[in-house]
């Protein structure tokens, strides 16, 4: 890789006693180990949208595109770490999605899921449909953790560590081919949806 690629990993929980930070901050470390790769977590908690687009935003509207929009667009590749909700993935990431277009166009996105029995793989189901519709590209491998809160120690860490460093290696080295590829592409001939 000639630069670093900028890699947002979004947290999508906004629930109270979330677990979704104790995977995003173990999947950033993964991350951060593979190399070329400078990461933001970008949580959606901490980037509250109102459920209506206004033609005009309000001044908080404001300040918190202000915040977050840059970090998105900066970004060449989206890992999405995300529960499942009722067999799809949490309404605050649908938001953030909605409020944002040409952020996520002709980028690359993962998926680190995590939940019960399913261990989110429904959510990322429906996510591909979503970022179909704001032309990103979203790559087929996946990390995911079933029964998710038996599966990490008290430091954060999976306790299945060998798979799930294996499953994040497999993740990142699509999602870095596909980041690279396309940042070039856009480089080359600029996006147009």
């Amino acid at each position: 890789m000639t630069d670093s690629l900028r890699l947002a990993v979004i947290v999508a929980s906004t629930r109270d006693g979330r677990f979704g930070p104790t995977v995003a901050h173990w999947f950033a470390g993964r991350a951060e180990q593979y190399g070329g790769l400078r990461v933001d977590l970008v949580d959606v908690a901490a980037h509250p949208l109102p459920l209506t687009m206004a033609t005009s935003p309000d001044a908080r509207t404001s300040a918190v595109l202000a915040e977050v929009t840059p970090r998105l667009a900066g970004a060449d590749a989206f890992v999405v770490v995300t529960p499942e909700y009722n067999h799809s993935f949490p309404a605050g990431l649908k938001n953030l999605i909605d409020w944002h277009y040409t952020q996520w166009q002709a980028k690359p996105v993962g998926f680190v899921s995590y939940g019960g029995l399913a261990g989110g793989l429904r959510a990322v189901e429906h996510l591909r449909l979503v970022f179909a519709e704001t032309h990103a590209v979203t790559v087929r491998e996946t990390v995911s953790f079933h029964n998710a809160w038996d599966q990490f120690d008290e430091d954060g860490a999976p306790t299945g560590r060998p798979g799930a460093d294996t499953a994040a290696k497999v993740l990142l080295d699509q999602l870095t081919w596909w980041a690279e590829a396309l940042r070039s592409a856009r480089t080359r001939h600029p996006y147009k949806a």
